[in-house]
């Protein structure tokens, strides 16, 4: 078995081994084993309070089935250390949008043709896959946008840790702003997790990450099990009783659990529905939202683990097949979008460097399906994985050094690119804020046809898109 995976993945010239893609591929899915409660309870409505039809259970088997599935052909055909899921921001588009206008159209069944336009947005990004299409933009972005965007994830993945730590929070008056509760036994977890982590990673100690994540876990368990023991006083604070370990860290009850029946979900999707006029617009969204988070994701952790050689990315068709495979087959299973996850940069970090790293994170996927109440004790409470995501942002921005800043040509669309995808919570979103610039701004400098074409008709059906689509769909 190691002479097969030596063969396959060629580990000795990526410098690394079996042992640390597998560590690689666990702090992958610890990092992004959120999904696995989070999918089910936005598609089935559980998290509004406003039923869908979509059974939460069928959702669960669904995510996993999806995520395994396409992870694993990412590391057997793309051979990346990429891991992919249901995508955040796009499963509440399905159920905010998607699934409303299908209904607001007649249809009675409206999460089925959500799934619907779901997998006929998968067939087109297949298609433009295999067309190289998606490879092309990835080629024509320049040495700095790719940076930009590197970095700008970096921001983006450590804005989120921070968030979920519960040290930055919403203000009415700022948008955002710190915790000062800094008593809080959340906060408290987050930097034992973070500064241990931290700590380890100046050693060079393989599987800091993890292993930072480990300790958060176990100071999490014994905090929990104190709780009972607390002075009346001090549990009655607004920062124990009003803390995440209070309300939402529950500690497993057992180790194994029958998967739920993918049935309810599986092959229901209403593809006539999905024609119709109506649902075009949502294709279109789709197409968009996942075509710009996988460019990002890949540019990122591309970026980061060193794969980008001479302003190009290795195997780029086979990694943008596999993500457009995942999502016609999450929509077949019966779940949202399936995308790359940004999470993997904190496998890369972790050492993994080659598609044993996903294909690790693969069969957790399915592991969990038997192992949910240990998954939904560790993946179900932020602040034990918020560290990973602070430290990994952390080191992303490494990358702000290889940006151009003597051209600001360059370095104005790679600035709004870093800055626009934290800022506007979506991948996405900074790519096409940052394309638009950037062809802008060659324009009127007369540098224009040092732009590859595509990026320039990408920023017009961009400006469009904006215009006539996003615009009317809020």
């Amino acid at each position: 078995m190691h002479d097969f995976l030596e063969r396959h993945f060629r580990l000795a010239e990526h410098g690394s081994s079996v042992r640390t893609e597998l560590v690689a591929g666990l702090t992958t899915f610890l990092t992004m084993a959120y999904i696995i409660f989070v999918q089910p309870a936005v598609l089935s409505g559980a998290m509004f309070g406003m039923p869908t039809g979509m059974d939460f259970g069928a959702v669960t088997t669904a995510t996993c089935l999806a995520a395994a599935l396409a992870s694993a052909i990412m590391a057997l055909y793309a051979r990346y250390p990429i891991a992919q899921a249901p995508g955040m921001g796009e499963n509440f588009f399905f159920v905010f949008g998607a699934i409303p206008a299908a209904t607001a159209a007649g249809f009675a069944n409206g999460w089925q043709v959500a799934l619907g336009v779901v997998f006929i947005s998968g067939v087109l990004f297949l298609t433009l896959s295999l067309f190289r299409v998606r490879e092309t933009v990835l080629n024509a972005l320049s040495p700095s946008l790719k940076n930009g965007i590197a970095v700008g994830i970096g921001l983006f993945i450590a804005f989120i840790g921070l968030q979920n730590a519960g040290l930055i929070v919403k203000s009415p008056a700022t948008g955002v702003t710190l915790n000062h509760h800094f008593g809080s036994p959340d906060l408290l977890i987050f930097f034992a997790g973070l500064f241990f982590a931290v700590s380890l990673h100046a050693r060079k100690v393989r599987g800091a990450i993890l292993l930072g994540i480990t300790g958060a876990t176990l100071l999490a368990v014994v905090f929990k099990l104190a709780l009972p023991h607390l002075p009346e006083s001090l549990a009655a604070s607004k920062d124990v009783a009003e803390s995440a370990l209070v309300k939402h860290f529950a500690l497993a009850d057992r180790i194994v659990a029958a998967p739920p029946s993918p049935a309810p979900t599986f092959l229901q999707m209403d593809l006539r529905g999905a024609c119709s006029l109506a649902m075009l617009p949502f294709v279109i969204v789709f197409l968009f939202m996942v075509l710009f988070d996988t460019v990002g994701t890949l540019v990122g952790v591309g970026e980061q683990a060193g794969f980008i050689k001479d302003n190009q990315l290795p195997r780029a068709k086979e990694a943008f097949v596999a993500d457009a495979l995942g999502t016609t087959a999450g929509a077949c299973l019966g779940t949202s979008t399936v995308t790359s996850y940004i999470e993997s940069a904190t496998g890369v970090e972790a050492g993994g460097r080659t598609g044993l790293t996903s294909l690790t994170t693969a069969a957790l996927f399915l592991l969990a399906l038997f192992f949910s109440p240990v998954i939904a004790m560790v993946g179900g409470y932020a602040p034990l994985t918020a560290p990973a995501l602070v430290l990994v942002g952390a080191m992303m921005l490494r990358n702000v050094s290889k940006i151009d800043w003597n051209d600001p040509t360059e370095s104005v669309p790679a600035f709004l690119t870093l800055l626009g995808i934290p800022l506007a919570y979506s991948i996405a979103d900074g790519l096409a804020l940052g394309f638009i610039s950037y062809s802008v701004i060659k324009l009127l400098t007369g540098r224009g046809r040092s732009v590859h074409w595509i990026l320039h008709l990408l920023a017009l059906l961009l400006v469009i898109y904006f215009m006539a689509v996003r615009a009317r769909l809020g």
